[in-house]
């Protein structure tokens, strides 16, 4: 039985490339393909698809919160999160949501194969040669729920509203981007001052940087 895959990506040069990786391996088949997260949640829920590997940025709705969807609606689908950033925060969120593993696409080429395999095996594929293992022992622990409660790692959500503060948008503009209210965006935003202790934007912006949310 070959291992069925679903690839989901907004750019079709990445989708096609992974699809080219992922092929060569005679126990797998990519059997579907997604240009969004809301596409991805969609096909997700089919129950044909073994395993699911999404873009963490992209329209309509982010690879995070596809994974969370496709996590609470259909829990024994084996998801994989690629992309491009490396900080700690964006692997910890990404397993919160539900992930089974994080891909880097700087080594997807190369990874995306071995990861696929360990996710389907039933273990946790964190990138090894940029996570400490005590990284890879929270995640695991956070995905078999043992997180502890006091735990102040932002949400997906909250990165993704930290991001685009750093980037300087507006909070209209976070909510039109993130299809919320500005209200919504701005307790997210409170929230994230809260948890990092920052007075004001510039040092989210700050904070953003160092993490690798933003280029500096």
């Amino acid at each position: 039985m070959k291992i069925r895959v679903l690839l989901a990506d907004d750019h079709p040069v990445v989708r096609n490339g992974l699809k080219g990786v992922i092929e060569r391996e005679p126990d797998f088949e990519v059997v579907a393909e997604a240009n969004d997260g809301a596409e991805a949640v969609v096909l997700g829920m089919r129950p044909e698809i073994d395993l699911a590997v999404l873009d963490v940025a992209m329209p309509r709705m982010t690879g995070l919160q596809a994974v969370e969807e496709l996590a609470r609606r259909r829990p024994t689908l084996r998801t994989l999160v690629l992309s491009m950033y490396d900080a700690d925060q964006y692997v910890l969120a990404a397993i919160r949501a539900g992930a089974s593993g994080y891909v880097l696409k700087s080594v997807a080429d190369t990874e995306i194969v071995g990861a696929c395999r360990a996710v389907m095996r039933g273990d946790t594929f964190v990138f090894p040669e940029a996570t400490p293992q005590a990284l890879r022992d929270q995640g695991e622990l956070v995905r078999r729920g043992r997180g502890s409660k006091s735990d102040e790692t932002l949400t997906s959500r909250e990165l993704e509203v930290l991001k685009l503060v750093a980037e300087g948008r507006t909070s209209r503009e976070i909510a039109e981007t993130l299809v919320i209210s500005i209200k919504t965006v701005d307790r997210h935003r409170a929230n994230i001052k809260e948890k990092l202790g920052a007075r004001d934007r510039v040092d989210l912006t700050r904070y953003a940087i160092r993490r690798g949310l933003v280029e500096p």
